[in-house]
């Protein structure tokens, strides 16, 4: 502007006045980087307007007649040195102008389009933009892909521990040769599934070489008294020994309930699962056991809904019902009744045995199914419940032990259908009576 006005100022009012300057805006106008070629011959993107001190147009270079351009310069109220946005009529984008005043009084004004200015700042907002939606669009797709490859190995290493259960211990997750968290992951892993598989093994052997270390000495204690007692004796002379063969059963049956709840205790517990219908299984046992308590003066009744198949270890399975009947049997006064109910669902199993005794005793509380616990005038072992805990924990299910409300014990058993399944449910007491039992 500068260089305008003083060529303005120094070069002749003749006939060459007009073209000279006007070439100076010309070469104005093509500092504009990427300029838009304009569809007239006219440049309508520079113009150069001069005014005398009374306002009228003394001399004008740009496209149209300036008029439009001299009518918006006098709507502005004041006249600054500061360049400004003039917007004319007929041209849709403003006029970015600066003035100068000569020493006769007029004034030059040079307008510069901003439409070059607008649309070069427009591309670049619009590649700014296609640059950051690449970027994004680029980062999404590696944190995707990168997220599911991690994620897939996690759920490989997923799988696989859910597969390792207590009776295949010797599996092992899946590794990879990647030095990352999800590796290092796995090798943990499986340096801690090479501890437990040790640790189970040497409570087996410990477990076994203790069976047989208690159990060899008792069966040849129990073999030499049979011999005594299969001799001439008197009955005064019987009875003792018969009592200590029977002592020898139950220190045996001990023994082994020890080292079962035990093994249960510590996930070790060794399962053979079959395929066996409870409601089979305790038919049999009520048959078993029915001698017994109509001896007793008990009543059982049993209501099925019909076969029901879990996938369970058969020989722990009898030895569960058993316990539950054993309970009933040795803790139950006479002229009561022990209800059993089996049912299924799509899922599980379920197993009520309730009484209308006098219910689970106040002191043991919450630590029912612990080992040792039981009533003040229990003469058991109090191994039975914790027993039944362990073995139905060992499988997946649940157990619920308590008094009813019109008396009574109640005692719920949970089993899953499939191996795999498991039954969320907290073994619970709730003593609704204060009975004194068991």
């Amino acid at each position: 502007m500068a260089v305008l006005g003083d060529v303005a100022g120094r070069t002749p009012k003749d006939r060459l006045y007009g073209r000279v300057v006007g070439e100076v805006a010309e070469l104005a106008s093509r500092e504009v980087p990427d300029k838009l070629r304009s569809n007239s011959n006219e440049n309508d993107s520079v113009f150069f307007l001069q005014a005398g001190d009374d306002g009228t147009l003394k001399l004008w270079v740009g496209a149209g007649d300036g008029l439009p351009n001299l009518a918006a310069i006098r709507a502005r109220k004041f006249t600054s040195d500061v360049p400004y946005d003039l917007n004319v009529k007929g041209f849709n984008h403003p006029f970015r102008v600066a003035t100068v005043r000569l020493d006769d009084g007029s004034h030059i004004y040079l307008g510069l389009s901003e439409r070059d200015e607008l649309r070069v700042l427009n591309n670049l907002r619009l590649r700014f933009f296609c640059l950051w939606l690449l970027i994004v669009l680029f980062g999404s797709a590696m944190v995707f892909f990168v997220t599911r490859r991690m994620l897939g190995h996690v759920r490989e290493i997923t799988e696989a521990a859910s597969r390792i259960g207590q009776s295949d211990l010797s599996s092992r997750v899946p590794t990879s040769k990647r030095n990352d968290e999800v590796g290092h992951l796995a090798l943990t892993l499986n340096h801690m599934l090479d501890r437990i598989e040790s640790s189970v093994h040497q409570l087996h052997t410990i477990t076994e070489s203790l069976a047989h270390d208690l159990r060899s000495p008792l069966t040849a204690i129990r073999g030499k008294l049979e011999v005594v007692l299969s001799g001439d004796l008197k009955a005064e002379q019987g009875e003792p020994i018969v009592s200590a063969i029977d002592e020898l059963d139950r220190l045996s049956e001990f023994l082994n309930t020890s080292l079962d709840v035990a093994e249960a205790k510590a996930d070790a517990l060794r399962l053979s699962r079959t395929d066996v219908d409870l409601d089979e299984l305790v038919r049999i046992m009520i048959d078993l056991y029915e001698p017994s308590m109509s001896e007793k003066g008990l009543r059982v009744n049993l209501r099925s809904a019909g076969p029901v198949t879990v996938l369970a270890d058969d020989a722990l399975l009898h030895r569960v019902i058993a316990n539950l009947l054993d309970n009933e049997l040795n803790h139950l006064p006479a002229s009561c009744t022990v209800s059993i109910k089996l049912g299924a669902s799509e899922d599980a199993a379920t197993l009520i045995v309730e009484d209308d005794g006098p219910g689970f005793a106040s002191e043991i509380g919450i630590h029912m199914f612990e080992q040792r616990v039981k009533g003040r005038d229990s003469r058991g072992h109090g191994l039975g419940l914790a027993f039944v805990e362990a073995v139905v924990r060992a499988h997946g299910g649940s157990v619920t032990a308590s008094n009813r409300p019109e008396g009574g014990a109640l005692l719920s058993i949970s089993w899953p259908r499939a191996t795999g399944e498991k039954i969320e449910a907290p073994h619970s007491l709730t003593l609704v009576n204060s009975y004194v039992r068991r």
